[in-house]
């Protein structure tokens, strides 16, 4: 039985994640070796893509390897002030794939820390951006998902998110900031692409009978597509290519439309080929 396709209007690499893909595979080192500072994005496919055309992953406490004829990226999620003069220090030919909208963070963060504020940033305290983020403000930030946890807030505060935070998390620690407190800087830096991406996949698992959620299981805004995805749509699913399409996807005769979303981080042909899957199953 032939079934409906829809495609979240808004899916798949944002500005940043492309950005930072164009500008490590565009680069032509004919003498060293092409290294990312971790992986690149979160996602396999592209990184097993970029293993196989000889660009490299290296971890931080690697740096000693590199050489004057190397290439170092520093992928779309950002390092902190410290990170970047050790790689400038390096000798290195660097280039910095941070996000621009990451970078802009970057700077409120040392300007109002400078300044003598407490930098709150709302997001996951594990997640490489938000370690990027806490590393223009020397480490000293305090960093909460929804505000549940603040203790001992400061009198001047300065709220910044990560990317790919959900708003709702954001508004809740802006109320309980602004209540403890007596001067807050806030300012929201959830990326649009980001609220695009969510808000696109809200309305679409409402009208589906199944939602597939596209990206890499480490990626943080995938992980938030697909709980927004399972509020609407109990019936969705998880996967990180077509590799991983359950075979009932396509058997099954109750399911006539099928919703697809995918994370920031989730390149085009990887969408193409669950899509197709379905179609030539």
């Amino acid at each position: 039985m032939k079934k409906e396709i829809i495609i979240a209007k808004y899916s798949g690499f944002c500005f940043g994640v492309k950005r930072a893909v164009d500008m490590t595979t565009n680069h032509k080192n004919t003498n060293g070796k092409i290294y990312t500072l971790g992986p690149l994005i979160h996602n396999k496919d592209v990184i097993n893509r970029l293993n196989n055309q000889g660009i490299k992953i290296m971890e931080m406490d690697e740096f000693d390897k590199l050489t004057e004829e190397d290439t170092l990226v520093i992928r779309s999620h950002g390092v902190g002030a410290e990170i970047i003069q050790k790689l400038e220090n390096s000798g290195a030919n660097i280039i910095d794939a941070t996000c621009p909208f990451v970078s802009s963070i970057h700077r409120k963060v040392k300007k109002y820390s400078d300044l003598g504020y407490q930098i709150i940033i709302v997001g996951d305290k594990d997640h490489p951006e938000v370690i990027g983020i806490n590393g223009w403000c020397d480490n000293t930030a305090m960093v909460t998902k929804d505000g549940t946890d603040l203790k001992d807030i400061p009198s001047r505060v300065c709220i910044v998110a990560q990317t790919t935070e959900r708003l709702t998390n954001y508004e809740k620690v802006v109320d309980i900031v602004s209540k403890n407190c007596k001067e807050l800087v806030k300012f929201n830096t959830i990326c649009n692409a980001t609220k695009e991406r969510q808000e696109s996949a809200q309305e679409l698992s409402k009208e589906v009978d199944l939602m597939i959620v596209i990206g890499g299981k480490n990626s943080s805004n995938t992980k938030k597509l697909y709980e927004i995805c399972r509020l609407n749509c109990e019936n969705t699913l998880f996967i990180e290519n077509s590799t991983e399409l359950p075979k009932w996807v396509i058997t099954d005769e109750t399911i006539k439309k099928i919703g697809i979303t995918a994370g920031a981080s989730t390149p085009d042909w990887v969408i193409e080929e669950v899509v197709n899957k379905i179609k030539n199953e």
